[in-house]
């Protein structure tokens, strides 16, 4: 301790002495380990933008995505790419490609933005991040509402967000980062995307009730090329499988309805119009109410596997991760056989 006196008045001013050997910058890079990091120079924000930018494609989409001005994005854009010493797109036209660097970053921010979401929600009456889903047309409509239903009842503040297109679609959600979990219908290949097998569903023909080829006899190769078809729209799942298997063995068929619905293509199937090949889960109700008949034919059983689809570089959030477990855990329903009506 040294001290200084004033020369007007006997005043002794105290002052420390410290050693730069005693300083410890907490802050600084390399300090210490277990002391606190560096300063973080990125932010939500910014990150929020550039995953929204990353989806739409361009900062004034991104803007309306997430409830910015265009110029607000742009800045942030910027923002981000100087601060990390690197271009994260190529500008093209008028439109921002993701480059290598882009593609690196978007998996770990789109993850971090989820948990960050969960945080948000810890102290909300929510108490979990939005769930979101996207399913092929027959798990969406037929599969997943008894299942989204009895996880709802276990988690009753736990907010799911459900998006039913055809499986391609629900692939490229998924690689997109536009969704945490897929629903999809037979092999899908994407280099990005880890699959996970799920449930085992049948293809079956079938026909309205009173359909010459409903009589109960098997109905050859011959009868089935004569007859006119309703299938799905391509790109489903469905119909992929739907392809394969008639076309391998009748070689062609007519198609004389595309339908990408599948309560439309049941009651267009049910007037008679045409014989149709569909999932059995679809068509589990129509058979046992008797408004569709299973036709006996010589085709060979085809059996497929839905599945799970997840990116491989997403660390899921705690609910999303419950959540494929609850689906996994879930007993495959059996489909009851049709009963006969009354008389």
């Amino acid at each position: 301790m040294l001290s200084i006196r004033g020369e007007k008045k006997n005043q002794t001013i105290p002052i420390k002495v410290k050693h730069k050997s005693d300083h410890v910058d907490l802050l600084a890079p390399g300090g210490p380990a277990g002391l606190l990091p560096a300063r973080l120079r990125l932010n939500l924000r910014q990150l929020e933008v550039f995953v929204a930018t990353a989806r739409a494609g361009s900062t004034r989409s991104a803007a309306e995505r997430i409830a910015r001005s265009q110029s607000a994005a742009s800045a942030a854009i910027a923002e981000l790419e100087a601060t990390l010493g690197i271009s994260l797109f190529d500008r093209v036209r008028r439109r921002l490609l993701l480059n290598e660097n882009g593609r690196a970053l978007l998996p770990k921010a789109a993850s971090l933005l989820d948990q960050a979401a969960e945080l948000e929600h810890l102290f909300t009456g929510a108490h979990a991040a939005p769930l979101r889903v996207a399913a092929s047309l027959t798990i969406g409509e037929v599969l997943l509402p008894d299942i989204v239903a009895r996880w709802k009842r276990a988690h009753p503040n736990s907010p799911v967000h459900v998006v039913v297109a055809n499986s391609s679609e629900v692939v490229r959600s998924v690689a997109a980062f536009d969704v945490d979990i897929g629903f999809i219908e037979g092999p899908q290949a994407h280099p990005d995307l880890a699959v996970r097998p799920w449930l085992t569903d049948d293809m079956v023909v079938v026909a309205a009730p009173g359909h010459a080829l409903a009589a109960g006899r098997r109905a050859s190769f011959e009868q089935l090329r004569a007859e006119r078809w309703a299938v799905r729209e391509p790109g489903s799942g469905t119909r992929e499988a739907s392809d394969r298997w008639l076309l391998d063995h009748l070689g062609s068929i007519e198609i004389g309805f595309e339908i990408g619905s599948i309560e439309a293509l049941k009651r267009l199937v049910a007037t008679g119009a045409a014989i149709g090949c569909l999932s059995r889960h679809a068509v589990a109700t129509a058979l046992a109410d008797g408004s569709l008949v299973e036709l006996r034919t010589g085709l060979p059983p085809l059996r497929r596997r839905l599945a799970i689809v997840v990116h491989k570089d997403k660390q899921l959030g705690r609910g999303a991760e419950d959540f494929v477990q609850h689906c996994v855990s879930a007993e495959e329903r059996r489909l009851r056989p049709a009963r006969a009506r009354p008389r």
